[in-house]
């Protein structure tokens, strides 16, 4: 199932070894404020949890140096999607044309 992301909240974890394994978590909710999926960010060194879907949530697993990529799409991009498929999560925009400006 593929689901419009419509809303973001960010969570950063401190101390060295972040919470749950995590540095950070980017919660990605629906226009009913519906959470539909969290990206959550691991430092290099950290364990990595496979991503899944469970209870309707996606859970996406990326590196912490993806973490200022994915906030510049859900910042600057619209629609933006979420949807699992071949155990793993996919954030993606719909097609756009050549040289929009954003």
């Amino acid at each position: 199932m593929v689901a419009e992301v419509k809303s973001y909240h960010v969570l950063f974890y401190g101390s060295p070894a972040g919470y749950q394994t995590n540095r950070a978590q980017i919660q990605l909710s629906d226009g009913n404020r519906k959470t539909l999926a969290w990206i959550r960010f691991n430092d290099p060194g950290m364990f990595y949890e496979n991503d899944y879907e469970s209870g309707g949530i996606i859970r996406m697993h990326l590196p912490s140096a993806m973490f200022q990529n994915v906030l510049d799409v859900l910042r600057n991009e619209k629609p933006v999607y979420i949807y699992f498929a071949q155990n793993r999560g996919f954030l993606s925009t719909s097609m756009e044309p050549i040289g929009e400006a954003e």
